[in-house]
Order: structure tokens, then sequence, then C-alpha cells
């Protein structure tokens, strides 16, 4: 095993990141910084090598859970959770940084900006994504969790947001854990309901959006509004 303490100064990850900058780390170098530490069996770098290797993407780790995690040998609650709330962050970095460049008018650039969060879980969820006059993001709003209905998703909960943020357009957005994205009549009936609310209210609901496991249906792109 190879401590860190072991190493040459110059070579150790937080003085490569200080003299080098951050492009030049390997990834799991970067893991050992955010962990910091090892364990007595485990130095920080092998503990590290061991969690990108097992997971081979950072897209992989982000999808992972503390319970997973813990599994690995030298792997404790608290540093599971240091790096996928490192993770969190960076995911959170390129979705501001998403949203800056492009307006959210396009389905597939909502799939784009989603699917990382909503392709993979377990349950449906149902958020409502609030949009000024150019398109742009002003709140991801989580609405709904479970199976959805059309006497579950209630359009006060989705206009009061709009009415708060003085939101010009919504589009809504949900996913089927079973992977498969097309709509059920539930969908229909939510997709309908939402559209003669907006009309009331005059804020347009751009589109209805389901995510599935690394596809979309857009009521908009097969004409359904």
């Amino acid at each position: 095993m190879f401590l860190i303490k072991e190493m040459p100064f110059k070579e150790r990850p937080r003085e490569r990141f200080k003299h080098y900058g951050k492009e030049a780390l390997a990834t799991h170098e970067l893991i050992a910084i955010v962990l910091r530490t090892g364990t007595k069996s485990c130095s920080v770098l092998e503990l590290s090598k061991n969690i990108y290797y097992k997971y081979d993407s950072i897209k992989a780790m982000n999808q992972t859970t503390i319970e997973e995690l813990v599994k690995l040998k030298g792997m404790g609650e608290a540093k599971a959770i240091q790096l996928l709330a490192a993770l969190e962050l960076g995911k959170r970095l390129y979705q501001e940084r998403f949203v800056d460049r492009i307006a959210l008018t396009n389905p597939n650039a909502v799939f784009d900006f989603l699917k990382t969060d909503m392709e993979m879980l377990e349950q449906e969820m149902f958020y409502a994504l609030y949009l000024n006059t150019k398109g742009k993001l002003i709140k991801k709003q989580l609405l709904f969790v479970g199976s959805l209905s059309s006497a579950l998703v209630h359009p006060r909960e989705v206009f009061k947001y709009a009415v708060t943020l003085s939101a010009a357009s919504i589009i809504i957005v949900h996913n089927h854990p079973s992977g498969d994205p097309a709509p059920s009549k539930s969908d229909r009936d939510i997709t309908r309901i939402m559209i003669e609310n907006g009309k009331l209210m005059d804020i347009e609901i751009i589109d209805h959006i389901i995510i599935g496991k690394g596809s979309y249906y857009s009521f908009r792109e097969h004409k359904q509004f």
C-alpha cells in the first residue's frame, strides 16, 4: 500500500492541483482530494482508484447510492456522502451553464437537461419548468411524486408557482420508470387539463415531455397540442 505521505511532496494530489491546476489531475486524484484520507488498510489513492475503476465513469458514480458505496473496502458513510455531494455540485454547475446557454423551448434540449436526473428514477416524478419570455429557465420545481393521475396532479399547484415567479410559459415533465416514454391515458388527461388551465391563466403550456431510458415523448412534437 502506497501512502500519500510516502509520495514526493510535489506529486501529492493537492500539491499537483495547486501547482499545475485542476485539469492536470487524473479523475482518481480528484476523488482522492474529495475523500481526503484513507484507512489503515487502504490508502486514499488506492480507495479512489477502486471507486473510479468500479464505476468506470463519473456518470455511473453519480447514479450510485450511499448503500452501494459503503460496500467498497475503506469506504464509510461519511466518505460516501462527501463523494456524492461533490458529484451533485458538479451536476448543478453543468445545469446552470446549460441553462445560461440554451433556451429550453426545444424538447431535445429539455431531455438533455433532465435525463441525468430522471431517466434512472424508480418512481414517477412530475416537474414544472418555469420559463421567462425568452424561454430561459426561471426555476425547475418538483411538484408531485408517485404514480400520476389527473386526480393527483392539481393545476393550482402548477400555476401558483407560475404566478409567483412571473413565468411566461411552462413545460411540464415527468418520467416513466419502466423506461418506455409512450403516454398513458392519464398522461393525456393531465396534458389536456393543464393546457385548458393555461389558457384561462394566460400562461402557455409549451409542452409535456415524458422521459424514459434514453428516449423521450414530446406531446408538441407529436402534434398533441
